[in-house]
């Protein structure tokens, strides 16, 4: 499908205007990106079957994109992207990997030293060259480093978000094929791990070889690495493979088991079966010759004495225990989020009114949601200050009485995302914040300070009594930065005492950690799963915060956000 090459370039496009600060223009293409990646049927087709009319009708889409669009289907290239590589020839979105570089300093440091890509800009931080250069500094050349460091550890894989909604047009289209009795996605994707490095499928079929020819002829795919009659293997050109596995249908629950892993896990099964006199493979569970079992997961576990387990928490972690001895957990759904309470309006770094996003909450089946506007020391957001704070808590009552006059069942709540400031203190007034329904507290700036001083900063800012939840707790962003110098032992301790409420964010952060997660749940610290959305589109993140809390064990009970609006506003008063 050619939705995510258009939406590459949309982005790619974005980040010019942006050097160029053209206002506006940038986000209309994100926007227009989001549009494209979450489309199940391919671009093209909705061009031939109704042109530009038809593409104008994708969310996002207006006439001078759809004119894009247009433009690529017939030419296989936008204009408008080759003139600006022209006038900029990098390859912007490696180097936008590297934490701490936007697009004006790729464009300085283009201009200046001649850096094209990773390569060059290691031998310019090799020979100290960047912080000379005005805006840079050592600070900023010693961040682009521990940047390169922390990419390398991060090679080859992808962010969970980034793959997952290709992968699912792929399987869409394959879920199609009148050959396919069945079809699903396998491997680390399937157990929604943070970073994925090659994306599996598996697909029972009478006919493997016409699934075959279709899958190794996929747009977008560079290079076939390998066709047999039942497995296949392609490189796509968004820089990552994807594996095909065809079995029969009498083996597919058996297959997708062992292909869904993790290979730990999968020792565990095979020992249990060796254990009872069978044998477990991917194709079935054989008793001798014959096979007991194999067509569907749940038969495939019953076979050998264990319940089905969830694919996010296979990983030789307890769940074996935990099936053995009944114990398995109900883990949280998306189903139970009933609110979002990290979410940014127009009113600062945001992109849509209060109304929109709220809208938006109420066409997601919620039944509430936070506007977590930042405060005025994140400049770079327009961070709120206190008057403006207290206007936004008047303008969101006065919607909040629309809503009840019209008799709708929804309510907006007023919270703010506060700076935690070096020395712990809150960045807005405790007059002020007392005003709120709830306040999270987050550290944006000054993140490399040595763990006694950075646990002196949290710390006092947990003992705020009017702080109620702590945003993205650990501060890392996946395959772009790691954590800070903490103690997660003593900000569990610290929950404990104070009853704060730690945050599981949905965007890249997916900030707590998995393993973060499940020892905050076996202390019973509450958490809650937000998406820290700037935009309406993004609210649609928080299928990743429910993965992430259900590889950490999490069940309904741990998150707040599954309680109703009445009862999270007694839980924030507690």
């Amino acid at each position: 499908m050619r939705n995510h090459k258009i939406a590459k370039i949309f982005n790619d496009i974005a980040r010019f205007l942006e050097i160029d600060g053209v206002a506006f223009k940038p986000y209309a293409y994100q926007r227009a990106a989001m549009s494209l990646e979450g489309l199940k049927e391919d671009v093209a087709d909705i061009y031939r079957k109704g042109g530009k009319a038809a593409l104008q009708e994708i969310p996002g889409i207006g006439k001078g994109i759809a004119g894009h669009i247009e433009e690529y289907l017939k030419k296989g290239t936008i204009a408008d992207l080759e003139n600006f590589k022209k006038r900029l020839p990098v390859d912007m979105e490696g180097l936008l990997r590297v934490e701490g570089l936007g697009p004006k300093k790729v464009k300085v440091l283009y201009e200046k030293l001649g850096i094209k890509n990773i390569k060059d800009l290691e031998k310019a931080v090799k020979t100290h060259k960047i912080a000379p250069l005005f805006g840079f500094g050592e600070k900023t050349e010693q961040n682009i480093v521990q940047g390169l460091e922390f990419l390398k550890k991060g090679k080859g894989r992808s962010f969970l978000g980034e793959i997952l909604p290709i992968a699912r047009q792929v399987l869409w289209q394959l879920e199609k094929l009148p050959e396919v009795q069945k079809a699903s996605l396998a491997g680390s994707l399937r157990r929604k791990r943070e970073t994925i490095g090659d994306v599996d499928f598996l697909v029972a079929s009478k006919s493997p070889g016409k699934v075959m020819d279709f899958f190794v002829n996929l747009p977008g795919v560079e290079k076939v690495w390998g066709k047999g009659g039942t497995k296949a293997s392609v490189h796509m050109v968004n820089g990552f493979d994807m594996d095909l596995r065809v079995v029969p249908e009498k083996s597919y629950g058996s297959a997708l088991q062992y292909f869904t892993g993790s290979q730990d896990h999968n020792i565990a099964t095979r020992k249990i079966a060796i254990d009872k006199g069978l044998k477990l493979s991917e194709y079935g569970v054989f008793r001798g010759s014959k096979q007991i079992a194999g067509k569907t997961e749940e038969d495939v576990y019953k076979a050998i004495g264990l319940r089905w387990m969830d694919p996010e928490i296979r990983e030789n972690a307890g769940e074996i225990e935990a099936s053995l001895q009944g114990k398995l957990p109900t883990l949280v759904d998306i189903k139970d989020i009933k609110g979002d309470l990290h979410c940014h309006s127009d009113w600062n770094g945001g992109k849509n009114p209060i109304e929109v996003m709220a809208q938006t909450a109420m066409d997601m089946g919620y039944e509430y949601i936070g506007i977590s506007d930042h405060t005025k020391t994140l400049k770079i957001e327009n961070g709120l200050n206190e008057k403006q704070l207290l206007e936004q808590i008047e303008y969101i009552k006065k919607i909040n009485r629309s809503f009840q006059i019209s008799n709708f069942k929804f309510q907006i709540l007023a919270g703010c995302e506060a700076d935690i400031l070096k020395d712990g203190s809150i960045d807005i007034k405790d007059e002020v914040l007392a005003q709120l329904d709830y306040v999270i507290a987050s550290v944006h700036l000054n993140t490399k300070m040595e763990k006694k001083e950075m646990m002196a900063r949290i710390e006092k800012a947990m003992r705020n009594p009017n702080v109620d939840i702590f945003g993205h707790p650990t501060g890392r962003i996946v395959n772009q930065r790691d954590e800070y110098q903490i103690d997660f032992d003593k900000i569990l301790k610290i929950a404990k005492e104070t009853g704060t409420i730690l945050e599981i964010n949905s965007s890249q952060r997916l900030d707590l950690r998995d393993f973060y997660i499940r020892r905050a749940k076996a202390e019973g610290v509450k958490m809650i799963i937000n998406t820290d959305s700037h935009h309406k589109d993004q609210m649609n993140l928080m299928e990743y915060g429910v993965s992430q809390a259900r590889r950490g064990w999490a069940e309904k009970s741990d998150i707040v956000n599954t309680l109703s609006v009445e009862k999270l506003l007694e839980h924030f008063k507690v």
